[in-house]
C-alpha cells in the first residue's frame, strides 16, 4: 500500500501575507497553477486574481517548510507556471495567462555597494566640483532582499486563450498552445514565433475539436505531444516539416459502444497530459480516468485508472452544474511509479504502478494540522457503509482539487484546493530523513 502521507505546512489561505478567514475568499483569490522548480526547492501558485507566489524551502531543513517568498502581480487569471532549468544564481520562471506570456526573474541579495565616487548615498548625482579623491566603492551585508523583475513579454501572437506553456530540453525555446494553434518561441526573442501547429478550419463551422494541452518531451528536442478534446493525443517531429500539422503518432482508444452516450464525448476530452521523466510513457487524464500510454504502443492505453467511476451515474446533474467540464491535472512522481491527480469533495487519488493499490486522501483543514497523518478515505454507491466511507450523494462539487505538483526527487506533494495550498510529506520518507 502507498506509505501513509504527513501534513507538515498547510493553510496559506488566498495566498496573501494576510490570510483571510477560511470562509472568506473571492474568484480572484482561487489557485489556477502549482508548480515546483527543477530542484524542488522553491514553489510557485498562481491564481485567478492574476498573483504569483513563490514559496522557499526552509533551508537545512529535512521537511518540507516552504516560507512565503515573494508575490508578484500580473494581470488576469494566470493560466500557467514553468520554471526554467537554473543556469546562475538567479532563477527565472515563465508566466502566462489567457493572452501573454511573461519571462520573470527572481534573485536574492543580501549586500550593496557603498562609497560611489559620483553618487551620494540616496543614489543622486553629486556635483563634480565637490569630488576630490577617488575612492573604491565597498559591499556591505544588508537584509537579504528578493527582487522580482519581469524581463521579457511575449505578447500578441495568440487570438484564443492558452492553455499550456512548455520549456523545450534545449533550454532555448518554448511552446505556448491555445485552442487551435501551438507557437514556438525563444526565450530571447519577443516579437516573433513560429506557429508549428494550426487545426483551425477554414470555416470555424467546420471546427470539431480543441487543442486542450501540450508538452515538450523531456530529452529529445524536437518531439511534442498535444491533446484534444476528441480524447486523442498527437506526437509531433519537428525533423520532419516546419508546420506539425501530420503528425508522427496518433494515440487514439476505441470506444466501447456499450458506454456510448450523451455525455462520451465530454468526458473522454483530454484534461491533461504529462511525458514521464524517463520520456517513455505518457500520462493523460479526462473526467473519468487517468491513463498511462507507451509511446511505442498507439492503439491502446497501457493502464487504465479509475479515478471516480462512482460518478457516472451522476453525469446528468454535473452536466447540468457544468462541473463535468472541470479540467483535472495529473502529475508523475519523481521516478515515475506512482501517479497522482484530483477529485471532488477536496479528494486527491494516487495510483501505485507497480502494485496496483490506489488510495484516496483529503486536504482539508480537518486533517491539516502539523504532522497529522492523513487518512484513506472511501466514497461508497449504496450497499453496507463502513464507519467512515462518503456516500457519493453528499460529495461537495464545489470543492475540488484541480492542480497538484509533485517534488521532483522527493514524495513532497503541493496540492490545491481552491484558495488553499496544502503541502504533504511521505512519513516513511521523512523518517529516513530525520
Amino acid at each position: 500500500m502507498l506509505n501513509p502521507i504527513q501534513v507538515l505546512c498547510s493553510d496559506i489561505t488566498s495566498l496573501s501575507l494576510e490570510p483571510e478567514p477560511f470562509s472568506s475568499y473571492t474568484e480572484a483569490d482561487i489557485i489556477s497553477t502549482v508548480e515546483f522548480n527543477h530542484t524542488g526547492e522553491l514553489l510557485a501558485t498562481g491564481d485567478k486574481g492574476g498573483r504569483v507566489v513563490i514559496f522557499q524551502r526552509e533551508p537545512e531543513s529535512h521537511e518540507p517548510e516552504f516560507d512565503y517568498l515573494k508575490s508578484l502581480e500580473i494581470e488576469e487569471k494566470i493560466n500557467k507556471i514553468r520554471w526554467l532549468p537554473q543556469q546562475n544564481a538567479a532563477h527565472f520562471l515563465l508566466s502566462t495567462n489567457d493572452k501573454t506570456v511573461k519571462l520573470w526573474k527572481v534573485s536574492e541579495r543580501d549586500k550593496r555597494p557603498e562609497g560611489y565616487n559620483l553618487k551620494d548615498e540616496e543614489g543622486r548625482m553629486k556635483n563634480l566640483s565637490t569630488v576630490t579623491s577617488l575612492q573604491v566603492p565597498v559591499l556591505k551585508p544588508m537584509d537579504l532582499m528578493v527582487e522580482v523583475s519581469p524581463r521579457r513579454v511575449f505578447a500578441n501572437a495568440h487570438t484564443y486563450h492558452v492553455n499550456s506553456i512548455s520549456v523545450n530540453s534545449d533550454h532555448e525555446t518554448y511552446m505556448s498552445a491555445d485552442d487551435l494553434r501551438i507557437n514556438l518561441w525563444h526565450l530571447g526573442i519577443t516579437n516573433r514565433s513560429f506557429n508549428i501547429v494550426d487545426i483551425k478550419p477554414v470555416n470555424m463551422e467546420d471546427l470539431t475539436e480543441v487543442i486542450t494541452a501540450a508538452e515538450f518531451h523531456p530529452h529529445h528536442c524536437n518531439l511534442l505531444v498535444y491533446s484534444s478534446s476528441k480524447g486523442t493525443l498527437r506526437l509531433c517531429d519537428m525533423r520532419e516539416a516546419a508546420l506539425c500539422d501530420k503528425h508522427s503518432k496518433l494515440f487514439e482508444e476505441p470506444e466501447d459502444p456499450s458506454n456510448r452516450s450523451f455525455f462520451s464525448e465530454i468526458i473522454s476530452s483530454v484534461s491533461d497530459v504529462k511525458f514521464s521523466h524517463s520520456g517513455r510513457y505518457l500520462l493523460t487524464r479526462d473526467y473519468l480516468t487517468a491513463k498511462v500510454w507507451d509511446l511505442n504502443m498507439e492503439n491502446k492505453p497501457l493502464e487504465i485508472y479509475q479515478v471516480h467511476e462512482y460518478l457516472r451515474s451522476k453525469l446528468c446533474s454535473l452536466y447540468e452544474n457544468d462541473c463535468i467540464f472541470d479540467k483535472f491535472e495529473c502529475v508523475w512522481n519523481g521516478s515515475d511509479s506512482v501517479i497522482m491527480t484530483g477529485a471532488y469533495n477536496n479528494f486527491f487519488r494516487m495510483f501505485d504502478r507497480n502494485t496496483n493499490r490506489d488510495v484516496t486522501l483529503e486536504a482539508s483543514r480537518e486533517s491539516s494540522k502539523p504532522r497529522a497523518v492523513l487518512k484513506p478515505r472511501r466514497v461508497c454507491q449504496g450497499g453496507k457503509r463502513r464507519k467512515d466511507d462518503i456516500s457519493v450523494d453528499s460529495l461537495d462539487f464545489t470543492k475540488k482539487i484541480l492542480h497538484t505538483a509533485w517534488h521532483p526527487t522527493e514524495n513532497i506533494i503541493a496540492i490545491a484546493a481552491t484558495n488553499n495550498l496544502y503541502i504533504f510529506q511521505d512519513k516513511l520518507n521523512q523518517e529516513m530523513h530525520g
